[in-house]
């Protein structure tokens, strides 16, 4: 069985490497030609846990080109996996995905299967078929899918290789005859439906965690003013199998390249039918106020941030990747520097990506300890590992004064409490070791 996957993002250079890992001979087609020579050299041009090591494992079953003409033409299953990013009003933009729709329409010369893994508006594959039917070159039969991925940043190998399920929404039964051949060796449960219930999978279950996310944050925030503590409480809640103990994690907020935007184009959706999703729409703005939190809790230390050197510990959305896509760092970061903040940050991966932004503006350090030398204040965005197990000890020895606020509750507020500096976190209390007046 010939697979073609078009685009070399998050979806589809994780799909297509899955795939060959499972024995599939698969041609990955992108536009960029110096993405896809960098990838025909072994390097993957996203960082991912396991990514570039898998693809250079199964290299002789993987083929990187630019020429879509020649990897459709024969293809048994070509998968969709470019981007569908939001539009200003907070809709999808396809326009991407209608691309290598008109591209598939004129290249395929036999029978295939179309599958839409990217993550589009309900009625999207609907749409789509009939889009590459009336643009069809050659009398062949065309069937689109919708295979929804739920793979996450960071531990996107994992997640295809490990899928908890996948989900086949087709109109025709040999369609989803092949797809279930194709994942047969893959070992999770597999859902066959209708495209239009699959669509609306993806879009419930990731609007579903963020959700659970918001719905924590506000719990945490609720528990700072009342003297409870969200760890304890997230805790007693997870052993409830209703609720899980996933996904209870308080901090400032969600970012990536899935939640704030598939939030918002539910939301938008429901609107558009005249139907207005409460709950997202109470998911989206809890987020947005719960990103600047730790900027409002410096105000009870210090009156601004000028002049002040700041540290910066985490760059990226979140552990383990080197997107950058709606992170709080991105919010932040604007907000201090027009306050007129010195600021010096850290991240194992995101550095380079964050230097296409701010190439001047902050100074970037290669390790924590720099980071804190002499700062007035730190800041934490990501959980990274280094961050967790750095000793908290050395906060009060290497910043100038040392206030720590730390947005994804990293340290046990029972170490805190041996150390002599300042730290809040979200959801419990903070801890005061020395005596501070708000300068």
């Amino acid at each position: 069985m010939k697979i073609a996957v078009a685009g070399t993002g998050y979806v589809g250079l994780v799909t297509g490497v899955c795939l060959a890992e499972h024995g599939y001979f698969v041609s990955c087609v992108d536009i960029d030609e110096n993405k896809v020579k960098l990838m025909q050299s072994g390097i993957s041009p996203i960082y991912e846990q396991g990514l570039e090591e898998l693809m250079v494992s199964n290299m002789e079953k993987l083929n990187f080109t630019t020429n879509y003409k020649e990897a459709y033409r024969s293809a048994d299953v070509i998968f969709i996996g470019v981007g569908t990013p939001e539009k200003q009003d907070g809709s999808a933009d396809l326009s991407s995905v209608y691309s290598v729709a008109l591209q598939i329409a004129q290249s395929i010369e036999k029978d295939c299967v179309v599958v839409i893994k990217s993550t589009v508006p309900i009625g999207t594959n609907d749409k789509i078929e009939k889009f590459i039917k009336t643009n069809l070159t050659n009398n062949v039969n065309v069937y689109v899918a919708s295979n929804p991925e739920f793979l996450a940043q960071g531990t996107a190998v994992r997640d295809t290789l490990h899928s908890s399920r996948i989900v086949i929404g087709v109109e025709e039964e040999i369609a989803g005859n092949i797809l279930t051949q194709v994942y047969k060796g893959f070992g999770a449960p597999i859902l066959v439906t209708n495209r239009r219930s699959a669509e609306m999978i993806k879009y419930a279950s990731n609007d579903f965690l963020a959700l659970k996310i918001s719905f924590v944050n506000e719990i945490a925030n609720l528990c700072e003013i009342i003297g409870a503590n969200i760890d304890d409480v997230t805790e007693g809640m997870g052993y409830d199998q209703r609720i899980g103990d996933k996904f209870l994690n308080s901090g400032i907020g969600y970012g990536g390249s899935c939640f704030p935007k598939d939030t918002k184009a539910l939301h938008w959706l429901g609107n558009f039918h005249d139907y207005e999703l409460k709950t997202i729409r109470a998911t989206i703005d809890v987020n947005e106020n719960q990103k600047v939190k730790l900027i409002k809790k410096s105000r009870k230390y210090f009156n601004n941030l000028s002049g002040l050197t700041v540290a910066i510990l985490g760059l990226t959305f979140k552990p383990g990747t080197d997107d950058l896509r709606e992170a709080p760092s991105l919010v932040n970061i604007p907000l201090m520097l027009e306050d007129g903040a010195n600021i010096k940050a850290w991240d194992p991966v995101g550095v380079n990506n964050f230097k296409k932004i701010y190439p001047n503006e902050i100074t970037y350090c290669d390790t924590i300890e720099d980071t804190l030398i002499d700062a007035d204040i730190c800041f934490i965005f990501t959980e990274w590992k280094e961050v967790k197990d750095f000793d908290i000890s050395k906060y009060g020895k290497l910043m100038k004064t040392p206030v720590i606020l730390d947005g994804r509750n990293c340290y046990d507020l029972k170490h805190v409490k041996k150390t002599n500096i300042i730290y809040d976190s979200i959801g419990r209390e903070s801890i005061s070791n020395l005596e501070f007046v708000n300068v």
